[in-house]
């Protein structure tokens, strides 16, 4: 595509970022994208990626290559303590499709950070900078400018129409140019590990998720077949462990300990931080991403609330005269949605974690509930569609 004569940088070489990168490079923009790291890194493990944020990468190109590197699972079996056997299986796999026009998966974090930078690089208008040591921006009549400070040493500086911070939880651009607030640790742990394949054989589903609800906590396992893998993610307080421990459980279920067991002790923790920053933008400078919301991740939409931010501020960026109306309009659509995400997201991990008298009662109502009361009472996440995003 032609060049546009438009310019950009992002600070931050994570899922937001690259997303940002190629919605913009599709125009023709050209793109600096900043990154600390040397090379592209996605910490965590597992990812979902619902049909709301699928769209958007199907439209940047990625559809047969996340097919490759994903499973579309054909289910999400949810277990109480101590069931051995699911509560409830929500349907997903082709239901999904149907309704939603497009697949459920979950894949690697790493995996989808990779083939959204191999797609990056297929740009000759996008150009990802590491190993960056430092960056500051100002923001003036006619755009942005940056000074760089490279891994070599060097130094440059470099103009462009606006500036998009996709830089984090802890963000320099929300807290360093914004002057926004800072990110809030919620005193919850995200325990994260990757067990082969065959260590979980009988213990969990293949072709599904695999939620299991106790006092206090949750565990999340799903199949990663292309790695041979199963991710395992273990929800639970901070309050309950001590520094350098692994996770443990009590009163689990024989399930669960199997699975904690087949784990043993290569488990990484995360503290789960949260954004909530009243102010997306100032002047040509604007945020997305983590950077901008950060969530608890107990409806699985962090990576695709910043998918869905790049696809909105693309063609605003692209299509309005100046950036810093474009990141106001940009704001103005994607906050109520943001909000109302992030406040679905706390609600369930308060449910998650019910513990008797009050989990009988939810188990009771999602029993009723069936396989697929999920389709309509979450039909308002997975049916949004942010748009076309530029043709190839």
């Amino acid at each position: 595509m032609a060049a546009s004569g438009r310019s950009f940088i992002i600070a931050g070489a994570g899922i937001s970022g690259m997303t940002m990168a190629l919605a913009l490079a599709k125009f023709g923009a050209t793109v600096v994208v900043l990154e600390r790291s040397a090379t592209v890194q996605e910490f965590g493990a597992g990812l979902q990626i619902s049909p709301n944020a699928r769209r958007v990468l199907d439209r940047l190109g990625l559809g047969e290559a996340i097919e490759r590197a994903s499973l579309e699972p054909q289910a999400l079996d949810v277990y109480p303590q101590h069931g051995q056997h699911p509560l409830v299986s929500m349907e997903l796999g082709a239901i999904m499709r149907e309704r939603f026009g497009a697949p459920y998966a979950v894949m690697h974090r790493a995996d989808l950070a990779d083939l959204l930078y191999k797609a990056c690089r297929r740009f000759a208008n996008i150009d990802i900078v590491f190993g960056v040591r430092n960056w500051d921006v100002v923001s003036h009549a006619r755009g942005v400018t940056a000074a760089i400070d490279e891994a070599s040493g060097q130094s440059r500086t470099t103009r462009a129409q606006g500036f998009i911070g996709a830089d984090g939880v802890h963000s320099q651009t929300r807290l360093g140019v914004l002057d926004g607030p800072a990110a809030q640790y919620r005193k919850r742990i995200a325990w994260r590990t990757l067990v082969p394949t065959a260590a979980l054989t009988g213990q969990i589903a293949a072709d599904r998720v695999s939620v299991f609800f106790g006092t206090g906590f949750h565990l999340v396992c799903y199949p990663l077949p292309h790695r041979n893998q199963v991710n395992l993610a273990l929800f639970m307080p901070d309050d309950i462990r001590m520094e350098g421990e692994q996770p443990s459980l009590k009163n689990s279920g024989a399930r669960v300990e199997a699975i904690m067991t087949a784990a043993s002790r290569g488990w990484t923790a995360w503290p789960m931080y949260t954004v909530e920053a009243s102010v997306w933008h100032q002047d040509n400078i604007g945020l997305i991403g983590d950077a901008a919301h950060a969530m608890v991740p107990f409806q699985a939409q962090g990576a695709a609330m910043g998918i869905e931010d790049a696809a909105t501020l693309a063609p605003l960026l692209m299509g309005t005269e100046s950036a810093e109306t474009a990141f106001y309009r940009y704001a103005k659509m994607r906050q109520p949605r943001v909000r109302r995400i992030a406040a679905l997201s706390a609600e369930n991990g308060r449910i998650f974690h019910m513990g008797w008298p009050l989990s009988v009662a939810r188990n009771t109502v999602m029993r009723l509930q069936g396989p697929r009361a999920h389709l309509d009472r979450l039909a308002w996440v997975y049916s949004h569609d942010v748009g076309d995003s530029p043709a190839t």
